[in-house]
């Protein structure tokens, strides 16, 4: 999707309450893992920072956050 497509689109109220009660287990996490978890619904940028109450600049941070240093993993034990 285009930027311009992001801001014309409907978003889809079961999708956007699905995608929040996945996050809702991880309110400690990084905005970066919530982003990490919420692109695999296919969701926004608009749409993702409504679900988790921030900025879109914040979303495009944390996406090249991910884009530039990779997923972050827990330390094997």
């Amino acid at each position: 999707m285009k930027e311009d497509d992001e801001e014309n689109a409907q978003p889809d109220s079961s999708r956007l309450m699905l995608a929040y009660l996945c996050i809702a287990t991880e309110k400690e996490a990084s905005l970066e893992r919530k982003v990490e978890i919420l692109d695999r619904f296919g969701l926004t940028t608009a749409e993702i920072s409504k679900v988790c109450g921030n900025t879109k600049q914040s979303i495009r941070n944390a996406r090249h956050f991910l884009k530039k240093y990779g997923k972050r993993n827990k330390k094997a034990k």
